[in-house]
């Protein structure tokens, strides 16, 4: 007879009591994990008396322990005595408890866990898990027109086809719960094989669809076994893996199926071989019509959506959001990092902290995918940063999809023709990607990416110079891209892009490297330099400068570029001039100074803090207060007490001898806030003009400022891309490139100084916050 309970050994007790202790857990907590109403189990097991054999079970699960290495005396197998026959119960429900109870540990064992790409230990699904969201609307069945979509910017791009743009969201068992046969589509790494785990291990438990019997059935796996015989038997083969639990009998599988009694999660359709694909999808249908009153989930990537599922609702699954990136990252470092419960949590912190910097829009880019998030966690946790060299995670990232991913999971794949291997298909993306981006295109029609293939195709060895061979092979080769990599996603109908922006720059960054290192010529450099004012490439810049083995010929180029925006202007040559001698004035600083006045324009209420800037940069601070100054009085009659005021503040800072002296005599002329209005009204008529004017000129002599410099629209936007592209080209010079010491020196020696161009940005914006006339 098969015990129905269990007690733990002497031995178990202790390597229990251990593993409780390191959760930090109540035996309420426990309690609650196991789905218990009382804590009395818990109790009992801990005890070494006797517990139900499922809840002892699932005690060890919660608490990663090996149950048979836990109980005193365990059986070998559970069941091993009785065999199951539907015949001998009259009453459904005791069989579907009956069967759920024999299958319990293989269900456990088959979807409990999950192996993390480069971790060597399986992860409880419980401790990674996050409940995903599901879009009833697929974006890529939608119609629009081509021109709906040209002028999209790149964060109108992250946001389109990724739920945002979807009214629609729901949770994923939600999504179960209403819909009987489901399809469920996601990109490659979405999260679509984990979610059918989850829901077995659920239905396994009692927590959802408590009357049913969850059955995982990998379909690339029933498809391998029936490939010899040629014929596609679902039914037969649950049958089979039913005798691994000690179930023979046929019929008590087609009881339950008759009942409507079984959760069928079926993964992975997109992973069968096209030639077993049909026979594969046929039996799907047959099965759910013929059994309809039982529960059909079906995974598949959204590339593979054209396997028509007849009467079967297609879902998307929604990528993560900000709020489910932090409870991933939260799970992940408590799950996989060994380090103590205090760190793991400091690290997590830390990770959604930096994840969040405007530096790294990039890796937000891909952390919405569970694949690339846990990526993104496992480089941070090895470098306590994300890595400087962004260009070697892309690539990382790209041999995941082209290859590696498939690999990890021992994928089989359709080979659209031979000899195209890992280069070629880079190469080929590259192409792509370096085409449309250069056109400004984020989004392409299917015949335009066709033709990119074809004029790709045809230059391989032995390719066929027939059209219409050229054009069916560009067709497969997209389907592949699409289907196997994810990497061109059809976004709408007949139209696609790449999956993430990110790949496309990072692509056309390979694109334009791969060709300067290949025919050592200038122009693929050249016509890169010529983008050096548009915003978009700017990540190009910055990528190809770290991929090149020697950027000095670049960084050169973008100093003659940046230094001709400005060539043909004397006046704005004489605003340079004089922007270079005052910042030679002072002694060199940081260039987070820069960055707080710029913050400081946007936010004024962060006033209080100009002492901190005084502290870091005190030449910089009275200019700005010398500049506020004369913004406060230079009004026909203006605020008495904020002139005064001002006029103090400046006073307070002044450290030359002179400069103080003359402002000093600027107050004792200036009239006393006190007075009757009609007394200031009376000195700013008579007297303010050629105070004004001494004011004006004891800045000018002291401080070399207060010059009125006046600009046209044309120079004002001309000054500015002037100053991103210095930026551009600090920013390439302090990343981790191949830059000679002599080159560098060079280059910053005759830098224009962005220190002085920041505080006159920062001024500019103070006088618009004021309502003032611009002036920079």
């Amino acid at each position: 007879m098969v015990k129905r309970s269990l007690q733990t050994s002497l031995a178990g007790i202790e390597q229990a009591k251990k593993a409780f202790a390191n959760k930090g857990w109540t035996q309420e907590n426990l309690a609650f994990e196991v789905n218990l109403k009382t804590r009395q189990p818990i109790w009992r097991f801990f005890s070494g008396r006797s517990v139900d054999r499922h809840i002892f079970i699932e005690i060890c699960s919660v608490l990663s322990l090996n149950w048979r290495e836990i109980a005193a005396n365990p059986p070998e197998e559970f069941p091993e005595s009785k065999e199951l026959g539907a015949a001998e119960f009259l009453d459904i429900d005791a069989l579907v408890q009956q069967v759920r109870s024999q299958r319990f540990d293989k269900i456990q064992d088959q979807c409990g866990t999950l192996q993390l790409l480069d971790v060597s230990r399986p992860i409880r699904i419980d401790d990674i898990y996050i409940d995903v969201n599901i879009l009833e609307e697929i974006a890529s069945l939608q119609w629009l027109e081509f021109a709906d979509l040209q002028n999209f910017t790149s964060q109108e791009f992250d946001r389109f086809g990724l739920g945002e743009v979807s009214q629609t969201q729901m949770a994923g068992i939600a999504a179960v719960q209403t819909y009987s046969k489901l399809r469920v589509l996601g990109k490659p790494g979405a999260g679509k094989t984990t979610f059918l785990q989850h829901l077995a291990i659920q239905c396994n438990r009692g927590r959802f669809a408590a009357n049913r019997v969850p059955i995982f059935v990998t379909l690339r796996d029933f498809a391998d076994e029936t490939r010899v015989a040629g014929e596609f038997y679902l039914l037969n083969y649950i049958c089979k893996e039913f005798l691994t639990c000690g179930i023979s009998d046929p019929s008590v599988l087609e009881t339950l199926l008759l009942e409507g009694r079984v959760l069928l999660l079926l993964d992975g359709l997109d992973e069968v071989l096209h030639q077993q694909s049909i026979g594969v999808v046929n039996e799907i249908r047959r099965l759910s019509e013929k059994y309809q009153k039982n529960m059909f989930v079906v995974t598949c990537r959204t590339a593979a959506k054209a396997f028509n599922l007849r009467r079967f609702t297609d879902v998307e699954i929604a990528p993560f959001s900000q709020e489910k990136i932090v409870a991933f990252a939260q799970k992940w470092f408590t799950a996989v990092t060994k380090t103590n419960i205090q760190n793991k949590q400091e690290q997590a912190f830390e990770f959604i902290e930096k994840l969040n910097l405007p530096e790294n829009v990039q890796f937000q880019r891909l952390a919405i995918t569970p694949l690339f998030l846990h990526l993104a966690c496992w480089v941070f946790h090895h470098q306590n940063k994300f890595p400087t060299q962004k260009a070697a995670f892309y690539k990382q990232c790209l041999d995941l999809l082209l290859g590696k991913w498939d690999e990890t999971k021992a994928i089989e794949r359709d080979e659209v023709y031979e000899g195209f291997l890992l280069p070629q298909k880079l190469k080929l993306l590259s192409q792509v990607a370096s085409a449309t981006f250069e056109q400004g295109n984020y989004f392409f029609e299917q015949r335009i990416v066709e033709q990119y293939i074809s004029d790709y195709i045809g230059d391989l060895p032995n390719a066929s110079t027939e059209p219409e061979e050229l054009q069916l092979d560009s067709e497969g080769v997209l389907q592949t891209i699409e289907l196997q990599h994810g990497l061109l996603a059809e976004r709408v109908r007949g139209i696609f892009s790449f999956s993430y922006l990110t790949f496309q720059e990072y692509l056309t960054a390979r694109k334009i490297v791969a060709t300067y290192n290949l025919q050592a010529l200038e122009r693929p450099l050249e016509r890169l330099v010529s983008h050096i004012t548009e915003p978009r490439w700017r990540e190009i810049f910055l990528l190809t400068v770290a991929m090149l083995r020697s950027a000095d010929f670049l960084v050169l180029l973008m100093k003659q570029e940046v230094d001709t925006l400005v060539a043909q202007d004397t006046y704005l040559q004489k605003f340079l001039t004089w922007a270079s001698q005052k910042s030679l004035a002072a002694p060199p600083q940081p260039a987070a100074i820069c960055a707080f006045y710029l913050t400081l324009a946007r936010t004024p209420h962060l006033i209080s803090h100009f002492a901190l800037v005084c502290i870091l940069d005190r030449d910089i601070f009275l200019d700005a207060a010398l500049e506020n100054l004369v913004m406060e009085c230079k009004s026909n009659f203006a605020d008495a007490h904020a002139c005064d005021d001002a006029l103090s503040s400046a006073l307070a800072i002044a450290q030359d001898a002179g400069l103080h002296q003359a402002l000093q005599q600027l107050k004792d002329l200036f009239p006393d806030p006190e007075q009757s209005r009609e007394r200031i009204q009376t000195w700013w008529q008579t007297s303010y003009p050629a105070w004004m004017e001494q004011l004006k000129t004891a800045i000018a002599n002291h401080r070399n400022i207060q010059h009125d410099w006046h600009f046209s629209l044309q120079q004002q936007q001309v000054l500015q891309q002037y100053y991103n592209a210095n930026q551009l080209l600090i920013d390439c010079l302090n990343s981790n490139c191949e830059i000679t010491d002599v080159v560098r020196q060079e280059i910053e020696a005759s830098l224009l100084p962005i220190k002085e161009l920041c505080k006159r940005e920062w001024l500019g914006a103070g006088s618009r916050e004021q309502g003032a006339k611009e002036k920079l």
